[in-house]
């Protein structure tokens, strides 16, 4: 019996890490510990200064959820697979599960004098996360894994996106370098924007 997907497999193990990645995001939040509250207004206190964590949450989930859009319709215009293909999704998934680690490293740093490190990391991991995405169609489009012509065309037109994507992610880590805040609120506006562009595309 033949396979009618021969990436069903791949899809369904790449499924699992994102949601892993996804839910380690939460998982670094903590609870403020109860012992050491005197008050409600310490409580709310707590809380109050838990925003860095909420922030980086926010922006890594948004990004790990876009990408996993991405990927899944991605997916779906391919009949065919090869080893170079498995090999580039496996390094692609390599930079969604690191993403928890900028993620925290953010979370603890945002609100201290050496917030600068931490945003600049976590925009070199977001471009690492783009250079992921090119690798992988690189390999979905030569030789070509796709359906056919009009799936070929749309595989090609993500790919040129992911290649505009690259000098936008290197020019957030030139700005994270000396305006580190500017970096994560573009970085945050960037990801609506892909998410914007994904709904287009859906109803278009």
């Amino acid at each position: 019996m033949i396979e009618k997907n021969p990436n069903a497999h791949l899809e369904s193990f790449s499924d699992g890490v994102f949601a892993i990645a996804i839910t380690l995001l939460i998982l670094e939040i903590k609870v403020p510990p109860l012992a050491s509250m005197n008050s409600i207004a310490e409580v709310w206190n707590a809380i109050w200064h838990l925003w860095p964590s909420f922030f980086a949450l926010i922006l890594s989930f948004g990004m790990i959820l876009i990408s996993w859009i991405g990927h899944h319709n991605s997916f779906k215009l391919l009949d065919k697979t090869s080893d170079r293909f498995q090999f580039a999704n496996g390094f692609f998934l390599f930079t969604v599960v690191i993403i928890p680690f900028p993620t925290a490293f953010v979370a603890e740093y945002l609100n201290t004098p050496y917030a600068q490190p931490a945003i600049v990391f976590y925009c070199l991991c977001s471009l690492l996360h783009n250079v992921g995405w090119r690798l992988l169609f690189r390999h979905m489009l030569k030789p070509s894994l796709a359906k056919d012509s009009t799936s070929h065309n749309h595989l090609e037109g993500r790919a040129k996106g992911a290649r505009y994507g690259t000098f936008i992610y290197f020019a957030l880590v030139v700005v994270a370098w000396w305006l580190p805040y500017a970096a994560l609120i573009l970085s945050l506006l960037l990801w609506l924007y892909w998410a914007y562009l994904s709904l287009t595309k859906k109803e278009n």
